[in-house]
């Protein structure tokens, strides 16, 4: 008859050291690398409505911008998402209104030439939808934002082979940002949109 043989106080000691050994291998193996993306400016705009007259809405392209995205697909927490774009490349329908925008009523580009937002946490809504807090600076002030993402491929699925593109959305208040003039002609309200591919880096 076989008889059962006592685990000895060392058998288990030796088990618990293997098991809190394999901890941090498990831990590489499930985590992904980041991939780091940059922003292709040929393909990518911004663009910023406002309300004229409290019913006409005007628009703005802002065509020239640099930055990129570093992401993880297993800890998409610690997203970071940088874009800097070149004011004085505002374009208009209307070229007075597009000196006026660039003037010292509005972003007042000879002084402050860049506009730019720095996404530091991204929380998900929605495999495709996402939430990036951040900063964003204009005209040399800095406010924290919030941007509403859609992803074209969930980000979750992201290989660092292929480009990522994103449409990003957010309201500001022109006067956080020191732009006050023309407060009955021109909504205090401005849409930003941003339309962005990126490649892999």
């Amino acid at each position: 008859m076989n008889r059962a043989v006592p685990l000895r106080a060392q058998d288990g000691t030796v088990t618990m050291r293997i098991f809190l050994a394999a901890i941090p291998l498990l831990s590489i193996a499930a985590a992904t690398p980041a991939y780091r993306y940059q922003i292709d400016s040929r393909t990518s705009q911004i663009d910023a409505k406002v309300t004229i007259f409290g019913f006409t809405k005007k628009s703005a392209q802002f065509p020239k911008m640099t930055g990129g995205i570093v992401m993880s697909p297993s800890q998409l927490g610690s997203l970071r998402l940088e874009v800097a774009v070149d004011a004085r490349a505002l374009a208009t329908r209307d070229p007075k209104v597009g000196t006026q925008l660039r003037g010292p009523d509005f972003l007042d580009v000879a002084r402050h030439p860049m506009v730019s937002f720095t996404g530091q946490h991204m929380t998900m809504t929605g495999p495709n939808t996402a939430q990036i807090s951040g900063q964003l600076t204009a005209r040399g002030t800095t406010r924290p934002t919030v941007m509403n993402v859609t992803f074209a491929v969930p980000p979750a699925q992201a290989t660092g082979r292929d480009p990522v593109q994103i449409t990003a959305q957010t309201t500001i208040d022109r006067r956080q940002f020191g732009m006050n003039s023309y407060g009955g002609v021109v909504g205090r309200d401005v849409t930003i949109t941003i339309k962005a591919r990126m490649v892999p880096n």
